[in-house]
């Protein structure tokens, strides 16, 4: 915001938005830092399907995922379809992953 848009706004509103947002930059960071981690396994799963010939996909562990997901969005009230999305998002990306795995030169996949 800038000063024109804040003029006349109280300070301690102004003090509360600002922790806000610097909480929700915080979870920011965290989201980020936990998605790495998330992707440092996913690789290491790539790795391993590459090695042993699996596909880069697993419908049914994807489904049992997104189902959980959707029920751990419920328990924490946050919107089961946009959660179920999220996590189709990221799994999209584990598969693209996966596949450049199998496919790199030098791997024991389809190189």
């Amino acid at each position: 915001m800038t000063t024109s848009e804040t003029s006349g706004t109280d300070d301690s509103v102004l003090a509360e938005l600002t922790r806000l947002r610097e909480s929700i930059d915080n979870i920011d960071a965290a989201v980020v830092h936990m998605l790495a981690e998330r992707f440092k396994c996913t690789q290491q799963v790539g790795h391993l399907k590459a090695e042993h010939h699996l596909p880069p996909a697993d419908p049914a562990r994807e489904a049992r995922q997104i189902a959980r997901l959707r029920q751990l969005a419920e328990s924490a009230r946050l919107d089961p379809g946009f959660a179920e999305k999220l996590l189709n998002f990221i799994i999209a990306e584990v598969i693209r992953h996966h596949e450049g795995i199998a496919d790199a030169p030098g791997t024991t996949g389809k190189g």
